[in-house]
């Protein structure tokens, strides 16, 4: 596979391409993958290598800088870290469905431009969008914004936020192939509000690939072989 670094949006990105097509836009899919909170712009590069897939993977890094947190710490958005640190103390994480993060619409717009910036580099027939965690929330908030939806939605370990402003639009996923994966022993973001996100996708007509597990906030092997089977379908 070959690598190269990018500028996209203002967002410093790695684009991943099979080696006996680099740079070919001829590649049926994009793959567009974000990292989660406090993860280093690369954190999901080593998919590329794991998933079994003839994509082109596209993995943008987050604006924000954390500073004072360990190596390149990224975010889409910010956190109350010490309330963060609260919760998980008490192994009690909340329910987020009615928050609208500040730096959401930012992020949105950030991650929008991109995406527009890359069709026009690389068009290729299907644009497959996804993320782990925050870059899952992301991941969605813009598939409900953008006018085109996604060929596919990766959504790995997520939670449903700013549901006033997400459930108006999630008729209009309907159809969309999505993958969708959580731990039953998630921490972080609780599994019954992944639970209660999918039954939404579902009653508004997305056709949504579940797969739970017994670890926590993580991405296990098993969901890594759900990706390379959902990319070979969609």
């Amino acid at each position: 596979m070959t690598t190269r670094k990018l500028d996209l949006a203002g967002l410093t990105t790695r684009i991943v391409e099979p080696s006996s097509r680099p740079t070919s836009p001829d590649v049926a899919s994009t793959v567009v993958l974000l990292h989660g909170f406090g993860a280093p712009g690369e954190d999901l590069v080593s998919l590329a290598e794991v998933i079994d897939a003839p994509v082109r993977w596209v993995f943008p890094e987050a604006p924000l800088e954390l500073g004072g947190m360990y190596g390149d710490a990224r975010a889409w958005w910010l956190l109350d870290l010490a309330r963060l640190e609260d919760e998980l103390r008490r192994g009690a994480p909340r329910d987020r469905r009615d928050e609208v993060p500040d730096g959401l619409v930012a992020a949105r717009d950030h991650v929008t431009r991109l995406i527009d910036q890359l069709v026009a580099r690389y068009p290729t027939p299907r644009l497959v969008l996804g993320g782990f965690s925050q870059g899952a929330m992301l991941a969605l908030d813009v598939a409900l914004h953008r006018e085109i939806a996604p060929s596919g939605l990766i959504l790995m370990s997520g939670t449903l936020l700013a549901a006033s402003v997400w459930e108006p639009r999630l008729p209009k996923l309907a159809g969309v192939p999505m993958l969708m994966s959580h731990g039953r022993s998630d921490t972080l973001l609780p599994f019954g509000i992944a639970e209660v996100l999918r039954d939404k996708l579902r009653a508004a007509g997305a056709v949504v690939d579940w797969h739970e597990f017994a670890g926590g906030h993580e991405i296990p092997m098993a969901v890594l072989a759900a990706a390379t089977k959902f990319l070979a379908r969609n």
